[in-house]
């Protein structure tokens, strides 16, 4: 192993990649939980969420560490579950079924772009204040999603949300676990997410607000309530046309894991004149794990940048992806306790609030003192958590970038796809609504 690795080339050992593996899965390991808990609230089976999150995440994993040998975890990703869930299925009339179609074609498409020059066309054709102004969108569309799920704010009928009721015990206890998970966040304790989560699942247990299975190792729930749904469903996405989703989905998937790969990889010192080696196939890693987790049942992978925990503990090689991959099947085994913590929303809410936190941190690199920079950056960010959708928010940054910078007499310096992307959003919202 250490020749098709190369441990010692890149400085490091298997104590050390064994270690990175534990600390990053430690640190991604919620979201075994908080992705079936999201997923089910659009009618998608508990159970089979659960075993397609968790395959999809070793499948994908795996792959980035043999064939693109880098130390780094892909998995369902925080912000796309929620827009699955919440904005596609919950606020139209569509099916999960179809829905999941739509990742299905998103899947195959990003799939095609990473074995094309196309990829990094598209990826340079996006200025970096959309690109920030989406991350950070999300994050406040997640984060909006956990207060809400918490009962730390409540639907108004005079301004739409207000403060919701601090005497109710599901409330108290989401606050405790946020604000002990914010402790050990502050702190740098490995895997603090995860063990804010254990602390308020204990937490409520003996409060009774939880009840514990008597059983708590089984054998893996059946894929079949979910598997090749996606596949059966795909005439009806584009019989509805859902083709701003689509984008939505290959757009957001498609740069925020390119970004992610390229954070961790510079943090390992494995980049090389600023140039990513073996791009295309820690690509095609997530673009698999995106299909065939849409086949089995579950929202798009991404790459985690958790990841960077890992090569802080001093993971330098795929073998730390092996390593995540592997822990990552083990979870396989402990449904019943799984879907036991994730029905109750006071558990997962503070994950969600915090790494929406997490995402605002591009911000600090938009041109505030440019207003054609700064107000797409601005208006996408604040339309995300508004309209209750990436896309839309997406549409509305993609149309006011290129019209800002025509006006202001740059146009020339707008890369000529953003103008399709504009025309088509134009479209999009005039003649064919999301909902």
């Amino acid at each position: 192993m250490e020749q098709f690795f190369g441990w010692k080339e890149k400085g490091s050992n298997i104590r050390r990649e064994v270690l990175a593996g534990f600390t990053t899965f430690l640190t991604m390991v919620y979201i075994v939980v908080v992705n079936p808990a999201i997923l089910e609230q659009a009618g998608m089976d508990f159970g089979s969420v659960f075993v397609a999150t968790v395959l999809a995440s070793v499948i994908s994993t795996l792959m980035m560490g043999i064939f693109a040998n880098y130390p780094i975890a892909i998995a369902p990703g925080m912000g796309l579950n929620a827009y699955f869930a919440f904005s596609v299925v919950g606020q139209s009339q569509i099916g999960w079924e179809t829905a999941m179609g739509a990742v299905f074609v998103a899947g195959i498409l990003f799939l095609i772009l990473s074995v094309t020059p196309f990829r990094e066309a598209l990826i340079q054709a996006i200025p970096s204040s959309l690109k920030f102004g989406i991350t950070a969108g999300i994050g406040l569309f997640i984060a909006f999603i956990g207060l809400k799920s918490a009962g730390i704010i409540v639907n108004d009928e005079v301004n739409l949300v207000g403060l919701g009721d601090f005497h109710s015990p599901m409330t108290l206890l989401s606050l405790g676990g946020l604000f002990v998970t914010l402790i050990l966040m502050t702190l740098r304790i490995p895997g603090a997410l995860f063990l804010g989560m254990v602390f308020t699942a204990l937490a409520a247990g003996v409060s009774g607000l939880l009840q514990f299975p008597t059983q708590w190792v089984t054998m893996p729930p059946s894929m079949a309530p979910t598997f090749g749904a996606a596949v059966a469903s795909l005439p009806q996405v584009f019989e509805q046309g859902l083709y701003a989703v689509i984008f939505a989905f290959l757009l957001v998937t498609l740069f925020d894991t390119t970004g992610t790969m390229i954070g961790v990889a510079e943090q390992a010192g494995l980049t090389k004149n600023g140039k990513f080696p073996r791009i295309r196939s820690a690509l095609m890693a997530d673009a698999v794990g995106m299909t065939t987790g849409a086949v089995m049942g579950t929202s798009p992978t991404s790459a985690y940048v958790e990841s960077s925990t890992g090569v802080a503990a001093g993971g330098r090689t795929g073998f730390t992806a092996v390593v995540v991959s592997l822990l990552m099947l083990g979870t396989l085994f402990f449904e019943p306790v799984v879907a036991a913590v994730a029905a109750l929303p006071a558990i997962t809410a503070p994950a969600l609030i915090i790494v929406g936190c997490f995402m605002m941190s591009g911000l600090a690199q938009v041109r505030w003192d440019a207003f054609d920079e700064a107000f797409p950056a601005f208006i996408v960010m604040l339309s995300m958590p508004l309209t209750f959708s990436i896309a839309t928010g997406i549409a509305f940054g993609f149309i006011t970038y290129p019209l800002l910078k025509i006006f202001r007499g740059r146009g020339r310096e707008v890369h000529p796809l953003l103008y399709l992307f504009m025309v088509l959003f134009i479209l999009q919202l005039a003649f064919v609504p999301e909902s």
